[in-house]
């Protein structure tokens, strides 16, 4: 793939201390673009900036995604710094893994906070931006997005709210050159199963699921670049998010039995099985 529309473009990312983030703002700093990096831990951030040989394209922002005013400092210092915005991804997120019925109600708070929220944030004030250089908004959702899994009632609702939030925003704006794009990677290699939060919020420590087969998130990262680059409205990119997505539509009571079965055989799983 050709990476040269990615030169000299100002790209935020936000969750970019780990996972898909970083290995979008390594990849895009890598093809001469000013990647803006926003997460929680600076001194993280800072550290795999160095690490990498794109650094001088790359500026850390500490960015709490769920705090408005972290969202618009975010935005003022990219401004600040390079003048204008391109592209926004908005990938910071956090998941679950609990029943509803036996949920603590602030988990759910927690994940629309900064789910949503912060992509509803990050968004608004960098929409001027994007606007003004018919730029690209994204939001990572995942199937979560599309169909609602057992175990992530929170999850999903913030991952469904974000794509309603975007389609809606594509709508407004169709006719002002505003690209935007709803991305589902599906299940990636990252750390985000290692903090998902459990029923009482405190995180599960380490992943239900063995991550060998999972897609890289630098493959991902790859697959976001092309979807900007074409300026698609919408990606799910695994064969099995696909699958799901079309046999919903068609057989959605088959896709409730095959989900709950499928959930409900990860390791101490919330999940009786039937």
């Amino acid at each position: 793939m050709n990476y040269k529309f990615l030169k000299d473009k100002v790209v935020i990312v936000t969750g970019a201390s780990s996972g898909i983030g970083l290995a979008t703002a390594v990849l895009f700093a890598s093809h001469d673009a000013k990647v803006v990096m926003a997460a929680r831990s600076i001194e993280k951030m800072e550290t795999l900036r160095k690490e990498s040989p794109a650094a001088d394209n790359m500026l850390c922002v500490k960015t709490d995604v769920s705090v408005e005013a972290d969202c618009k400092n975010l935005i003022d210092e990219t401004v600040k710094r390079f003048g204008r915005i391109d592209i926004l991804v908005n990938n910071a997120g956090i998941s679950m893994r609990a029943m509803f019925n036996d949920l603590d109600l602030d988990v759910i708070r927690r994940l629309v906070d900064t789910n949503f929220w912060g992509t509803v944030y990050c968004t608004k004030y960098a929409l001027p931006y994007l606007l003004e250089s018919k730029g690209s908004v994204v939001g990572v959702v995942s199937i979560a997005g599309f169909i609602g899994l057992p175990g992530r009632t929170g999850y999903a609702a913030s991952k469904f709210a974000i794509r309603g939030f975007l389609d809606t925003l594509r709508v407004e704006h169709r006719y002002d050159g505003l690209h935007v794009m709803v991305f589902a990677p599906g299940f990636t290699a990252s750390n985000i199963r290692n903090v998902a939060l459990l029923a009482d919020g405190s995180p599960q420590g380490m992943t239900p699921r063995n991550e060998d087969k999972m897609m890289s998130a630098e493959k991902v990262a790859k697959k976001l670049a092309r979807g900007l680059k074409s300026r698609k409205k919408e990606m799910v990119l695994t064969p099995t998010g696909k699958m799901t997505k079309f046999f919903d539509f068609y057989f959605p009571h088959f896709v409730e039995w095959a989900e709950y079965r499928m959930m409900a055989k990860e390791p101490d799983s919330p999940i009786k099985k039937k």
